[in-house]
C-alpha cells in the first residue's frame, strides 16, 4: 500500500513518541483532529500501525544474498568488428546481480539487508560505498582479506544490445554455508529474501532447506547457472526467469509464445507461486499459480539492457513488501525496468518509487 506525505508525517511524529495524542498531532500538522484520526485509521488499515497505543508494526526488510562485482562496460560507438580494435566508451561501476537488485530495492525505498563477499581492495571500497550512498545495509557483507573483488566485463554495440561478457566471480564460493550460518539472523528476521543463482550449490542448499519458510524471490541469473535451483523450485515464492532459463527449468523448449501458460503450468507445479517471464523485446509473461496474461514490450528508449533485469526483481521484492497484490506488484516491476532501460548507468540514479509511479501515470494517458 502507498503512504501518503501527510500520513509519512503522522507516522514519523508517532515514532518519537508513541503515546503522543492526537490533539498534539494535530496541533503540530495545523489539522483538525478528526482529520488526524482519519490518517491513523488509514495507517492502522496499511499495516503501519498495529493495535491500540500507536504500536508500530515491525520494520520491514528484505535479505538480499548473492553476487557483488565491479562491472566494467564498454560500449561501441559503430557496429562491432570481431577480431578488432573498436572505437567505444568504456565505464566502469558497482554491479552484481544480487546487489544490483538491493540497490534497486533500497531505492524504492524498501529496507535492504545485503549479504555478499566483498575483497579488501580498492573496487571492494567503491561496492561499499555505493551500497551505503543507496541506503543499502552491508553490516553482514563478508570482507575476504588477500582476494580481489569479483568483476564482470560487458561489451555492448551502439543500440545497447549487450554481445560478449565475461565474468570473474569466484570469490563469491566463500560465502559457504558456515558463513551464512552466522548470518541466520539477519535471514530469520527479514519480511523475504532475495538472492541469484551466483551462489555455490552448498549455499544455495543451506538456504532453501535452513530459510524455506521465508517468501524467496530468486534470480536464475543465466541458463548455465539456472539449473542449480531446479532441485528447489518447491521452496521458491517469486522466480524471475528469462525464457531461455524457464524452458531450462522445465525440461522443454517451446514451440510458439502460445505455449506459455503450458510453460508456467509446469512449474507452478513444481511449486513456484508467482513467476515473471521476461521476453525480452516481445514482453513478459506473468503467472500467479495458474492465472497468467501475456504481457506486450513497452516501446521504451534502450540506453543500457544490464540492469533492466534486476530493476524487475526489485519492483516485485518491493511490491510484496507494500502488500501489494500481484498484478500491481508487476505493473510496477515492468515500468521499474522500463525506467531502467532509460539509463546510460546499470543503476538509474532517479530511480524511486514516486518515479515508477510516474512512468505508469504517463504510460496509461
Amino acid at each position: 500500500m502507498f503512504m501518503t506525505e501527510r500520513e509519512q508525517q503522522i507516522l514519523d511524529l508517532i515514532k518519537q513518541d508513541p503515546m503522543i495524542p492526537q490533539n498534539t498531532l494535530a496541533e503540530m500538522l495545523d489539522l483538525s483532529r478528526s482529520a488526524v484520526a482519519g490518517h491513523i485509521m488509514n495507517l492502522t488499515k496499511k499495516g503501519f500501525i498495529q493495535g491500540k497505543g500507536y504500536v508500530i508494526a515491525p520494520e520491514r526488510y528484505v535479505a538480499v544474498i548473492g553476487g557483488a562485482n565491479m562491472d566494467l562496460c564498454g560500449s561501441s560507438i559503430s557496429d562491432l568488428v570481431i577480431g578488432d580494435s573498436n572505437p567505444g566508451v568504456l565505464t566502469s561501476g558497482a554491479g552484481g546481480v544480487a546487489r544490483n537488485i538491493a540497490d534497486n530495492l533500497a531505492r524504492l525505498g524498501s529496507k535492504v539487508q545485503f549479504v555478499g563477499a566483498i575483497g579488501d581492495d580498492l573496487w571492494g571500497e567503491q561496492l561499499l560505498d555505493a551500497c551505503r550512498n543507496a541506503s543499502v545495509g552491508i553490516d553482514h557483507c563478508l570482507i575476504v582479506p588477500g582476494r580481489a573483488t569479483s568483476t564482470y566485463l560487458s561489451i555492448h554495440d551502439p543500440k545497447g544490445e549487450l554481445q560478449l561478457a565475461l565474468n570473474d566471480m569466484a570469490l563469491i564460493d566463500e560465502l559457504n554455508v558456515d558463513q551464512l550460518a552466522k548470518r541466520a539472523g539477519v535471514f530469520n528476521r527479514s519480511s523475504a529474501i532475495v538472492l541469484d543463482a551466483n551462489l555455490s550449490d552448498s549455499a544455495l542448499d543451506y538456504l532453501f532447506h535452513a530459510h524455506g519458510n521465508k517468501p524467496i524471490f530468486v534470480d536464475p541469473v543465466s541458463s548455465v547457472k539456472a539449473g542449480k535451483i531446479k532441485p528447489y523450485l518447491e521452496y521458491i515464492h517469486t522466480l524471475k526467469p528469462n525464457l531461455a532459463e524457464a524452458e531450462l527449468l522445465c525440461g522443454y523448449k517451446l514451440q510458439g509464445l502460445d505455449q506459455l501458460p503450458e510453460l508456467a503450468g509446469q512449474l507452478h507445479k513444481m511449486g513456484i507461486k508467482q513467476l515473471l517471464i521476461s521476453l525480452g523485446k516481445q514482453g513478459a509473461y506473468a503467472s500467479d499459480d495458474g492465472q497468467g496474461q501475456f504481457i506486450p514490450a513497452s516501446q521504451t528508449q534502450v540506453n543500457n539492457v544490464t540492469g533492466a533485469g534486476d530493476a524487475l526483481m526489485a519492483g516485485l521484492a518491493h511490491g510484496y513488501t507494500q502488500s501489494w497484490d500481484w498484478q500491481t506488484s508487476v505493473d510496477f516491476a515492468l515500468a521499474a525496468a522500463r525506467l531502467a532501460l532509460l539509463s546510460n548507468s546499470t543503476i538509474n540514479s532517479i530511480m524511486s518509487e514516486k518515479a515508477v509511479s510516474r512512468l505508469i501515470e504517463e504510460s496509461t494517458c
